[in-house]
């Protein structure tokens, strides 16, 4: 069975790394918060490059289902491997939603994520996810 790719915004993952740096840069790597549609959800977040690590900070996900944190999280790795970044850092605003999705909850906990206090932002998910650098090994 093929696996249905969830488009951002209406665009596949492969049409957003097309999209030119300094366009992205802009438009989503500008450390505002952004709301965007991936898939049939509705997401609010803010994504930004601190030194060598991506920043992915996701406050808002409403609807999905079908794939959107896993397409997320395969977009934002292919993004910071291809621009030699070595991090990536997920920031998940879950913890005290007022309409928990429990659901969201066990992937984030299957996947490492542990509830940590960051100052300045609070209670959160977080995970910091080492990539492998091919491009050291040049």
């Amino acid at each position: 069975m093929k696996r249905r790719t969830v488009e951002i915004e209406g665009l596949t993952p492969e049409e957003i790394l097309a999209i030119p740096q300094a366009e992205l840069q802009e438009l989503v790597l500008c450390g505002e918060p952004i709301v965007f549609r991936a898939g049939t959800a509705e997401v609010l977040g803010e994504f930004r490059i601190a030194g060598p690590r991506l920043v992915l900070e996701l406050a808002q996900i409403d609807g999905g289902g079908e794939g959107v944190l896993p397409t997320i999280w395969q977009l934002a790795k292919r993004y910071a491997r291809h621009h030699r970044l070595t991090e990536v850092e997920w920031i998940v605003h879950a913890v005290n939603c007022a309409r928990p999705n429990l659901k969201l909850r066990r992937v984030l906990e299957r996947k490492g994520f542990v509830i940590e206090r960051i100052q300045g932002v609070g209670d959160v998910y977080h995970f910091l996810e080492p990539l492998e650098n091919e491009f050291a090994r040049e």
